[in-house]
């Protein structure tokens, strides 16, 4: 069966077709990062209609670069949610109408199940089950995952993901957009013990985040350091950079480590944006490897938004559908910007 994924959430069109035998045939991604970073930050707008010029030539692309025709597909799969409406809506729309075209069914997608399967698609894939750390932009998780579908919920984050600190704190040291890796990048540059932030509920007792109270106490130093130089020296920002994202990933190490305990299991996986970091993969490494356990990545590539995991998520889905259900389309569609993945059912 071969699959066309389109992923179209926010500010990255990504284009994928996977082939449930051959596996992972093609795949394309544009990112509007240029066209936002004017504006510090995505505006819905612009990316919608991004969205609509970039989507049908790169899956003209994807489709020359796999030799394939659009006669060739069997199903779409798409990003049906969480994410910006109208970016949702042009993704949703291009995939039911070229499905209504090709009589081929669709599948909506879970954007982060998406991401929870990416490094599925690497050559030595984890195999179920195993804990998860869903670690983005908008999203900071922990989950137990059984099998595709059948997900719990171990820990979520009561305010800021980690993206989300990432991105702030970036922004209060005047890094440009995208904040996250602009921070990472400093932090190599910065000295340890230059400055001591918190490490929220590092110690709490359960596998919940919080990430909004270390980003206060970044401006307040910040403001004390301006106070002092009047505009903060570059290596001042290098060492907050350092030590901000040192308290992160502790924390983050620490809570996947509490979460392999406590469900018994040995094996993790990392997925999202974040779980790009250099420094979070070296802590998890190590620590991981203190205790015997395996730890998973996605390639660099599939660790922001991208049409292979889609295409994969539908992959595995579409193969747990009968051939009544699969056939089952009337083309009618909704988008779902809020959208709980503990919702998911099993296909």
């Amino acid at each position: 069966m071969l699959v066309l994924g389109i992923e179209s959430s926010c500010d990255e069109t990504g284009i994928a077709l996977y082939d449930t035998e051959q596996g992972l045939l093609a795949h394309a991604l544009h990112s509007q990062i240029d066209m936002h970073a004017e504006y510090g930050g995505v505006v819905p707008e612009l990316a919608s209609r991004d969205h609509i010029r970039r989507a049908l030539p790169l899956t003209q692309h994807v489709l020359k670069t796999a030799a394939r025709q659009l006669a060739n597909i069997d199903c779409i799969a798409y990003t049906q949610g969480p994410g910006l409406a109208g970016a949702l809506l042009v993704g949703t729309s291009i995939a039911e109408a070229l499905a209504f075209t090709l009589n081929v069914p669709t599948l909506g997608v879970h954007h982060l199940e998406g991401h929870l399967l990416a490094p599925l698609l690497e050559e030595n894939p984890p195999s179920f089950p195993f804990v998860a750390l869903l670690v983005s932009g908008g999203h900071t998780q922990l989950m137990r995952v059984s099998a595709i579908g059948d997900y719990e919920l171990l820990g979520d984050t009561l305010d800021d993901a980690a993206g989300e600190a990432f991105d702030k704190t970036a922004k209060l040291l005047g890094l440009g957009y995208p904040g996250g890796p602009a921070l990472s990048r400093l932090a190599k540059e910065g000295k340890p013990g230059k400055f001591k932030l918190p490490r929220p509920l590092l110690h709490s007792g359960d596998l919940n985040f919080s990430f909004s109270g270390l980003k206060t106490a970044v401006l307040g130093i910040v403001n004390e350091q301006k106070a002092l130089h009047g505009e903060l020296p570059e290596a001042t920002k290098a060492d907050i950079a350092f030590e901000f994202q040192e308290a992160v990933t502790e924390v983050l190490t620490a809570k996947c480590m509490a979460a392999l305990r406590e469900t018994g299991l040995d094996s993790l996986i990392v997925s999202g944006g974040v779980g790009a970091n250099a420094r979070l993969r070296e802590r998890l490494n190590q620590a991981t490897a203190r205790k015997m356990c395996k730890v998973s990545y996605p390639r660099l590539e599939f660790c922001t938004d991208n049409g292979a995991m889609i295409a994969f998520a539908g992959a595995m889905r579409l193969k747990n559908l009968s051939a009544e259900q699969a056939a089952n389309q009337d083309h009618h569609f909704t988008v779902r910007p809020r959208w709980d993945l503990a919702e998911l059912q099993k296909p």
